[in-house]
Order: structure tokens, then sequence, then C-alpha cells
């Protein structure tokens, strides 16, 4: 990982207090962010993807039983030590990189299970006065190319309209509940003015089929619009009302952007992305690709 930041991006909040119900039994002693995809837990995925868009803070917002993260991302004194002794540099240097020295992780806990939004306030005191990125560890996003991430392009998005920008991509109808869905006027190919936000709509109510997905950049007045909103789907305090409500005040983007998205929240989801990131994989991608054709016969 690159070392200096130029960022306008520089804060980023990874929301990661949820319970994980889904992947239960897995995740009764484990976040479910700490799930493995091939080779690296999913949230650090998410981390790195920040990191090579310029952000340098990151900012947990965890719940009880969060600790591996915070493990993850500190130091092992005892792991570099045997590495260093066994003379393992190529291990000592992939535990080395999970947290590069002008990185810094920040842990703030979210006492209640009150929604996305409430996620995001939690982090408001951290972020002040200035643009953040916001980091849904479940959807895992994978650019079109090495140093091409989806956080990066949305950077290049912002540091030119200087606004809030929701990383969009069409849904199919009838996963119109699945997402916040957006409507507007396009720009250009790939930026839409939105003018409409709506959280978890039926198909026949979804105002398009562009559907957010999970990287938001987002300037500080989210903040007033979520700490001044009642609650909503689910009797939870969503980002997608605050965003709504940042509309009336301030220009809010849509991008489509160029990669692809693992909704490693679902079951399904999670295994795609281990197999396709495992066919993709440097070491192990030719032997897993025979492996899947002798299966296959």
């Amino acid at each position: 990982m690159a070392s200096s930041s130029t960022s306008p991006i520089t804060k980023a909040i990874f929301p990661v207090a949820g319970l994980g119900t889904r992947f239960l039994p897995a995740t009764k002693a484990q976040p479910k962010e700490m799930l493995p995809v091939v080779d690296k837990p999913l949230i650090q995925y998410a981390v790195e993807e920040a990191y090579e868009a310029g952000v340098r803070e990151m900012i947990f917002v965890t719940g009880r039983h969060k600790r591996p993260i915070e493990d993850h991302f500190d130091m092992t004194f005892e792991l570099e030590v045997a590495l260093e002794n066994s003379n393992k540099q190529e291990l000592l240097d992939v535990v080395r990189s999970v947290k590069p020295d002008d990185m810094e992780c920040i842990y703030v806990r979210q006492a209640q299970a009150l929604g996305l939004g409430h996620a995001v306030l939690c982090g408001r005191r951290l972020v002040g006065n200035d643009a953040f990125a916001v980091l849904l560890a479940d959807d895992l996003m994978v650019g079109p190319r090495a140093g091409h991430g989806v956080l990066k392009q949305m950077v290049e998005q912002f540091a030119e309209w200087r606004a809030s920008i929701l990383a969009v991509q069409e849904v199919p109808p009838e996963h119109t509940r699945r997402y916040g869905i957006v409507a507007g006027t396009q720009v250009n190919d790939n930026l839409m003015d939105v003018n409409r936000i709506i959280e978890k709509p039926a198909p026949e109510d979804a105002p398009s089929r562009l559907g957010v997905a999970g990287r938001y950049i987002l300037t500080p007045g989210i903040f007033h619009e979520i700490a001044n909103q009642p609650r909503g789907v689910g009797g939870e305090i969503q980002l997608t009302d605050g965003i709504a409500g940042l509309l009336r005040r301030e220009k809010v983007f849509a991008y489509r952007y160029e990669g692809k998205r693992y909704d490693c929240g679902s079951k399904e989801g999670f295994l795609q992305a281990n197999v396709e990131l495992a066919l993709a994989h440097p070491q192990l991608g030719a032997g897993f690709k025979q492996f899947l054709q002798e299966l296959a016969l």
C-alpha cells in the first residue's frame, strides 16, 4: 500500500455493530466482518479499499463481541517476533501490511442497534466538519483493475463536485425492497443528480431500478438530518431518510461505479465472492480452477 495521501476524503466510518444473524452459528462468537473471503476477513477488504482512496482515519462503530476487529488491526507482538525469529519475512510483511504506519484506527461503541443512520451518527464527533466516507463491509466491492477501487472512483467524483456521492447499481425489480432506490436527472453516463431516495420500496413504488450499494461519501450536513429525523422502516434510524432530508438543502449525486459488488451479507453472495476471488488469486487461482473443472465433470 502506498503511504502518502492527498485525498479530499481522509476519514471513513465502518458500521460494524450488527449481529450477523444470517450467518449463525458461524457468527455466534465472532463478528461477521471477520469471516474470511479466501485469505482476508471482509473488514480488511473494505479498509484496504478506503486506504487506496486516500483515507487514513478508520472509524469503526462497534458493539459487543467485536473485539476481534480491534485485535486484527492491532500490533501482534508475539506473532511478529515468532515470524522474525523463524526468518519468515514474507509472512511478517503480510502481518504488518494489515495496518500501515500512517493509518489510524479509532473505535466507538454503538450502545443500541438502532440502524445504519444511528451508526453513522455515532461517528459525528470524530468526523467533525469534514466530508467523510461510509463503507459497509458486507458489500465486498472489487474495482475493474488494480488501483481503481470503487471508493477511489467516488473520491475522484467528490473532488470534482464537492457534494455527497452515493454508489449505485441497477437492481432487478423484485429486489427493490432490499435497497434505498434513487431517481433524478442524468448528468452524464455514470452520474445522476438525485432528487428522490426511498428506503426499500415495493417494486410498484420504486422510482427507478438504481439501488444504493454499500459505499457513500457524505458531507457533514448529514449529521443534522439524522439527528432530527423520526425513526423509519423497521423502527430504525435510517441513513436513507437522512439523505432524503439532505437533498432538500444540498446536491446529492448517485454514481454508477465500475466494478463488481458481492453481497456478503447473504450466504450465496459470500460463497460467490470466495469462488471468484479464489479464481483470481495469483497463487491459488490456477489450481482452484482445475479443481472446479474436475468437480463439474
